[in-house]
C-alpha cells in the first residue's frame, strides 16, 4: 500500500471508528507506519493535545509528530541532544510548509460549536505524509 493511501485510510479508521484526535491520530499513524508498539499512557497524554484543548495554540497535529520524534529517537539511541534538534528542525520545516504551527490558524473554521466532524481530516493527511517523509530522512 502505497504511502497516501495507507495515511487516509489510518487517518478516516482513527477519526471516525475511534473519534480521537488530531494529535492521537498522528501518534498512531507514526507508530504503525514505523512499527513501534504505543504505551496506553502516551495516548492518554495526547488527549487534550489538540490546539491545548481546543484552546488554539500549537496544534496536535505538530505535538504528536514532537511527541512521536522522542519515542522513535529513544528506540533508536539517537542521542537526546540530536533528537531536540530534529524537532527543532521539524517545527521550522512544518511552519515553512504550512504557514503556522498554531491550530487556530491552520484549523479551517476555528473552534465552533457547529463545525463538522474531524474538519481536519485533509489536513491531517497533508500533514502525516510530510512527517513520514521527515522522520524517514532522518539519520539513525
Amino acid at each position: 500500500m502505497q504511502k497516501e493511501e495507507f495515511v487516509q485510510k489510518k487517518v478516516k479508521e482513527y477519526y471516525w471508528e475511534e473519534d480521537v484526535n488530531c494529535a492521537t491520530t498522528t501518534l498512531k499513524v507514526l507508530a504503525e507506519h514505523f512499527g513501534i508498539k504505543l504505551e496506553e499512557q502516551i495516548i492518554d497524554c495526547a488527549v487534550g493535545m489538540h490546539g491545548a484543548g481546543e484552546y488554539g495554540a500549537q496544534c496536535g497535529l505538530v505535538e504528536g509528530v514532537l511527541m512521536f520524534l522522542g519515542i522513535y529517537g529513544r528506540k533508536r539511541n539517537i542521542p537526546k541532544d540530536d533528537i531536540i534538534l530534529y524537532c527543532n528542525e521539524f517545527a521550522k520545516q512544518f511552519e515553512e510548509k504550512f504557514n503556522s504551527l498554531q491550530c487556530s490558524i491552520l484549523r479551517p473554521e476555528g473552534f465552533h460549536s457547529n463545525n463538522p466532524l474531524h474538519l481536519c481530516e485533509p489536513l491531517t493527511c497533508n500533514t502525516l505524509e510530510f512527517s513520514i517523509e521527515y522522520i524517514s530522512k532522518l539519520k539513525v
